[in-house]
């Protein structure tokens, strides 16, 4: 039986990498999916419509909020509600690593447009449909970097640290609504954008990231999925403002 059949799920950032693996899982369990990025998510809806799930796409840019606003237009044009949401687009992959007093203000500054101002807009946008629906489920995309203090990347730290208190505060205000909020918290994920950030050190920290993990191997996408999967669904009905750590035993909350 398909967790979220009947469920309407909108994914950012889902134009390749864990987003496109978001959104292809949440597919297989019935969900109808809003594909967003402000890439082309061509890809992404081939995969889906491929496996026989149903996937339309949307050019969202959640540092807007027009285009954000456009984004819900969009998935209840599409499919007549939203019931999940997950805040998955971010700067990571083109992050230029750096001691913090040498990293650069326009930097800075993008990282908190995108994974903090992205998280808050794209969340304002379909509040208002899922109090319609009767409830939802908010999935936040934080980081073990978050908790664990990646060093050479206060940007990014600081930012889905940010995530993780947006999570929280999110989930107080919203559980009379049964509007549930929780964030997924990974270590590095094997996708495209943790090999550009690490660039030519990227099998370097494979390995060191796996040793310092209790389970000894890196983290694929399909790793992750099943956290998401049963963050959208009724399994987790009772579940909000929680951080998931899915770090192999890197850290413990």
């Amino acid at each position: 039986m398909q967790q979220l059949q009947g469920k309407v799920a909108i994914v950012t950032g889902a134009a390749r990498g864990l987003g496109r693996a978001y959104a292809e899982a949440l597919a297989a369990q019935g969900a109808a999916v809003l594909a967003c990025d402000i890439n082309d998510c061509a890809g992404t809806v081939a995969a889906v419509d491929s496996a026989g799930g149903r996937c339309v796409s949307a050019e969202v840019d959640v540092t807007d909020m027009d285009s954000c606003r456009a984004m819900a237009a969009a998935a209840l044009e599409a499919f007549g509600r939203i019931d999940v949401l997950v805040n998955n687009a971010a700067l990571y992959a083109g992050l230029k690593g750096a001691r913090f007093e040498h990293l650069e203000e326009e930097q800075w500054d993008a990282a908190m447009r995108v994974n903090i101002k992205g998280v808050w807009q794209a969340s304002k946008a379909v509040v208002e449909a899922m109090r319609a629906a009767g409830g939802g489920s908010i999935i936040n995309i934080s980081s073990l970097a978050a908790v664990f203090g990646l060093p050479y990347g206060l940007d990014y730290v600081a930012s889905k640290a940010a995530v993780i208190g947006m999570t929280r505060g999110m989930a107080r205000e919203l559980g009379a609504d049964n509007i549930r909020v929780n964030a997924v918290a990974p270590s590095a994920v094997m996708t495209e954008g943790t090999a550009e950030f690490f660039g030519e050190k990227f099998d370097k920290a494979k390995g060191v990231i796996a040793a310092g993990q209790l389970i000894q191997r890196n983290l694929e996408p399909q790793d992750l999925t099943g956290t998401i999967v049963y963050l959208a669904s009724d399994a987790s009905a009772f579940v909000t403002g929680q951080t998931h750590m899915v770090d192999g035993g890197s850290w413990f909350l």
